[in-house]
């Protein structure tokens, strides 16, 4: 038993495991509130702008009750609006790139409440799911590979370079977001203060946005000058937080299946099999009303449908006991969500659900993925030098470019990821 306890101990903090899955949830969460938010560009003023039915003043009497987090409530302009937007689509872009993972992580969710929160009856559901994803992206370490950070990392490996010595880019990064807390403190409402509620209970903003940029500058300063014992203990913390934000995720994800299926389940609609007969005639949700009406025409289509949709959805939780059949109703939830996105219109509330399913893809078939590259043409594909396959890094080396310690460094079950 205690041999156990202490295997499972050193697993969740010798190594970030699911550094494939965390990489695709960071590039399909943030391309998934980028084209969100480009497609809406036209009509943001409506949304979540000076123009919204729901006016400045009733949001912020509605955040003043739930002290719910938006930048939006600062000020009223309309410059300060445009200035919020756009900087929530660079932070998304930046964030889906894998630039600055560390830091654009919490930039991004900053942007993705501020709009949420303005306007809280936007949204198909699939809202929910980015703005809980991004929350917990922040403490994971989503830019171990497919992302700039870990590209940089290789090449400084290859040269030799001393990352935590030339990183100026990020010290740079890391002031100014210093000083943008400094102007939000004493500028901001009354969300910003010591005393308010944050994303925690008994945390307020403040407190939890800065002490996310102290940490950052604690590993600056642990890699430069205690890269020893210190390193290692923060080392483990890091590990440690990152495994449990992607079980965080995972569970989620498992709750979301498990309350809709289990809902599901008590309607009469659902139990006699013809509940989805009537969105496929409503216009609103019928972008293809030739396409919606010839699957309603037939009465086993609908049934078997609407009773397949509710045993996938309560039976997933289970089927984690067994790979296999995980799988198999994976790329089942998957296809479910395709159709939605086709039959009802509702491409994003779509592509964030497939997103968080991808948590639970197999790493074997991630890597497959990532090796496909090598069956490109010799002329397309550019030649990758020996050993340029770096380790998972910890968050301080993913913010600075800090070269890993290579392939040999990292235990072996931290290349035993979920799936």
């Amino acid at each position: 038993m205690t041999t156990s306890l202490a295997r499972a101990l050193a697993r969740v903090t010798g190594a970030s495991l699911g550094p494939y899955q965390t990489a695709l949830l960071r590039i399909g969460l943030s391309f998934t509130w980028l084209c969100y938010l480009l497609r809406e560009w036209p009509n943001r003023h409506e949304l979540y702008g000076p123009n919204a039915p729901w006016s400045w003043g009733m949001a912020r009497e509605l955040t003043g009750d739930n002290h719910a987090f938006t930048a939006l409530m600062w000020s009223d302009s309309p410059v300060w609006f445009e200035t919020v937007y756009a900087l929530a689509i660079v932070f998304s872009a930046l964030l889906m790139l894998g630039w600055r993972t560390r830091t654009m992580s919490v930039l991004s969710m900053l942007g993705v409440l501020s709009l949420q929160n303005r306007s809280v009856f936007i949204g198909d559901g699939g809202d929910n799911v980015v703005h809980l994803m991004a929350l917990y992206m922040v403490l994971t370490r989503c830019g171990q590979v497919w992302s700039l950070d870990a590209r940089r990392a290789a090449r400084q490996a290859r040269e030799g370079a001393d990352a935590g010595s030339k990183d100026v880019p990020g010290v740079v990064l890391w002031a100014v977001c210093g000083i943008g807390l400094v102007l939000a403190q004493f500028l901001g409402d009354d969300r910003m203060s010591w005393t308010g509620e944050g994303p925690l209970p008994g945390l307020s903003w403040p407190v939890a946005l800065w002490g996310l940029w102290a940490v950052q500058g604690l590993w600056w300063a642990v890699r430069r000058h205690a890269p020893g014992e210190p390193r290692a203990v923060l080392d483990s913390l890091a590990h440690l937080a990152h495994n449990g934000a992607l079980l965080v995720i995972m569970a989620e994800v498992c709750l979301i299946y498990a309350t809709a299926g289990w809902y599901k389940v008590q309607g009469t609609r659902w139990q006699d099999g013809t509940a989805l007969f009537y969105p496929m005639h409503i216009d609103y949700f019928s972008p293809w009303p030739w396409l919606s009406h010839a699957l309603a025409a037939s009465s086993i289509v609908v049934l078997l449908l609407s009773y397949g949709t509710v045993a996938v959805q309560v039976a997933f939780p289970f089927t984690l006991l067994n790979r296999r059949v995980k799988n198999v109703l994976l790329a089942l939830m998957m296809a479910e969500h395709l159709g939605i996105a086709v039959l009802l219109g509702l491409p994003f509330f779509s592509l964030a659900m497939i997103v968080a399913d991808a948590v639970f893809l197999p790493t074997s078939f991630l890597r497959r993925l990532e090796g496909a590259r090598r069956l490109l043409p010799p002329a397309r594909r550019r030649p990758e030098p020996a050993g340029s396959c770096p380790a998972p890094r910890t968050p301080a080396e993913e913010e600075a470019g800090r070269p890993a310690d290579g392939p040999a460094a990292v235990p072996e079950a931290g290349r035993r990821t979920v799936g």
